[in-house]
């Protein structure tokens, strides 16, 4: 799912192409990806584009009279800038919005169309579609604190929990863990106060980092291929990888259909984390350091 650094290098590259633009035409080539009724979506024809907005992991594209569209892209919604009138060819081509110098397609890869689109009157509506979450750079150390010690849970469920804070998703949860040298599995409630100076430091840092990457990147192109995977990332998808500070390969664990990666020497202090599938399998059998793990391979 794009996060806040995917979604910020959108909108630095949808602002010189649509800000003051005519929105000539919506098409849709699904029915189920609208959402709402009232207004119709005909109502945002011919209007001019004035404003763009973050919430969350969703892009509010504000018209005159005070008219919204806001897209949630969700899991595999992405956005394309191509010629203007693009064709919708194909089951993965879910809008077009067309302008006179170019056309803003969405699709959507796979089968699960998840993307949504509403059209809402009056920004006083936008919160609605906010789930509360705060933003780690208009936020101090003590809110960061407190948004994610309302409940206890894991460390990298807190920073993925968008009640708590704004934007951030399995990838750069990953990234942030690996620069504070936390365990994902950590409990909020048991963290010191050593604990969250770093994470909060290496929260505002990476994402700073990759914010500034990707927009630089998207004044030049427009961002076609957004990935959660990425070359530069530090542990995210680097299973098997050397782990870029201290050299050892980077762990995994999963759960449902979410991966986290990390260093178990940097992060855990050597030692594995459960992989629920695996260590059932496994039993008694599962490698506790990563030296058994070692063991285990000459095996």
């Amino acid at each position: 799912m794009p996060e806040l650094p995917d979604i910020t290098a959108y909108i630095v590259a949808l602002e010189p192409r649509i800000i003051g633009k005519r929105l000539e035409r919506v098409r849709l080539g699904t029915p189920f990806l609208l959402r709402t009724a009232v207004p119709p979506l005909t109502d945002a024809e011919a209007r001019t584009v004035r404003e763009l907005r973050r919430i969350g992991k969703r892009i509010a594209i504000g018209l005159d009279a005070d008219l919204w569209l806001v897209l949630h892209l969700m899991i595999a919604g992405r956005l394309h800038w191509r010629a203007p009138g693009a064709k919708l060819a194909g089951k993965n081509m879910l809008a077009a919005f067309d302008f006179a110098d170019g056309s803003l397609v969405l699709t959507e890869a796979g089968a699960k169309h998840r993307a949504s689109l509403h059209v809402i009157k009056g920004a006083k509506n936008l919160p609605a579609f906010d789930a509360g979450g705060i933003d780690v750079f208009t936020s101090d150390l003590a809110a960061f604190r407190a948004a994610l010690t309302a409940e206890n849970h894991t460390i990298k469920r807190a920073l993925t929990d968008p009640r708590y804070l704004s934007g951030i998703g399995n990838a750069y949860s990953d990234e942030i863990l690996h620069a504070a040298q936390l365990s994902p599995i950590l409990q909020t409630q048991k963290m010191t106060g050593e604990h969250w100076n770093r994470l909060y430091a290496a929260t505002r840092e990476t994402l700073k980092l990759w914010m500034d990457r990707l927009s630089t990147e998207a004044k030049k192109d427009f961002p076609e291929k957004v990935t959660a995977f990425r070359p530069e990332m530090a542990t995210h998808g680097k299973f098997g990888k050397p782990c870029p500070r201290c050299g050892e390969k980077i762990q995994r664990i999963r759960y449902a259909d979410k991966e986290t990666n990390y260093c178990a020497k940097c992060q855990t202090g050597g030692k594995l984390l459960a992989d629920r599938s695996l260590s059932r399998l496994l039993g008694d059998d599962w490698p506790r350091t990563l030296e058994e793990l070692e063991t285990l391979k000459r095996k």
